[in-house]
C-alpha cells in the first residue's frame, strides 16, 4: 500500500473525557443574554464557566481545545431563564431562581453586589453539583455530566454537599408510589417473590 498523502498531519480520534460527577468551584468566564428561541417567550443568560480548581480545573478549556470539528462548542454552560415581568405564575418562579442565583453570586464573592450589568459576573466564583444525565439523541445512548444545581463555594470546598441523583431516562411508567406497572400476560417469572 502506498502511504497515504496526508496521514502524518491527520489528527486522530482520542478518547472522550468525561467529567466526574462531584462538586466543583467554578468560575464566570463569559455571559450573554440570549433572545427567546422559537416558540419561547423567555431570554436566557448563557453563563459560560469552567473548573477553577483542584484536579479537574480548566476542565472545559482542555475538552474545547481538543474538539477537532469546524463546529466546537463549549460545554460548560448554565442556562438561567430571565423573567418575563408580567406577574405569571411560572415568572414567579423564574424570579425566585434568578434571584437565588444572583444571592448565590453575592454570597461567594465577597464586596461584589449585583447591578443588573451582566459583564460584572466574568471572574466570579459559585459552587457546581454535577451528576450524570442519561440521554437518548439519533441512535446515539450514554450519559453526560450534568450541573444539576449550584450551591456555595464554601459547601464545595469543606465537602459538606450532598450530590444529586443521577438522571435517568423515563423508559417505564411508575404508579405514584414507584412500582412499575407490568403487563399481566408477562410470561417470564419474576427475580423475587
Amino acid at each position: 500500500m502506498q502511504p497515504l498523502k496526508n496521514y502524518e498531519q491527520t489528527e486522530a480520534y482520542t478518547e472522550f473525557q468525561r467529567l466526574p460527577a462531584g462538586g466543583y468551584v467554578l468560575k464566570i468566564l463569559h455571559v450573554e443574554i440570549t433572545e427567546p428561541y422559537s416558540g419561547d417567550r423567555c431570554r436566557r443568560m448563557l453563563i459560560s464557566f469552567d473548573i477553577a480548581e483542584g484536579d479537574h480545573a480548566d476542565f472545559y478549556k482542555q475538552q474545547y481545545a481538543g474538539q477537532t470539528g469546524e463546529d466546537k462548542k463549549w460545554k460548560g454552560v448554565y442556562r438561567l431563564t430571565i423573567p418575563n415581568d408580567d406577574g405569571s405564575e411560572d415568572d414567579n418562579k423564574r424570579y425566585r431562581r434568578f434571584k437565588t442565583f444572583m444571592n448565590l453570586i453575592e454570597d461567594c464573592n465577597a464586596g461584589y453586589h449585583w447591578a443588573w450589568m451582566e459583564e460584572t459576573l466574568k471572574g466570579k466564583l459559585f459552587g457546581g453539583l454535577f451528576n450524570n444525565k442519561e440521554y437518548d439523541y439519533q441512535g446515539r445512548h450514554g450519559f453526560f455530566t450534568n450541573l444539576a444545581r449550584t450551591t456555595t463555594v464554601e459547601k464545595i470546598r469543606s465537602g459538606e454537599f450532598e450530590l444529586p441523583e443521577d438522571q435517568y431516562l423515563k423508559t417505564q411508567q411508575a404508579d405514584i408510589n414507584g412500582f412499575v406497572n407490568l403487563p399481566d400476560d408477562i410470561d417470564e417469572e419474576l427475580p423475587f417473590k
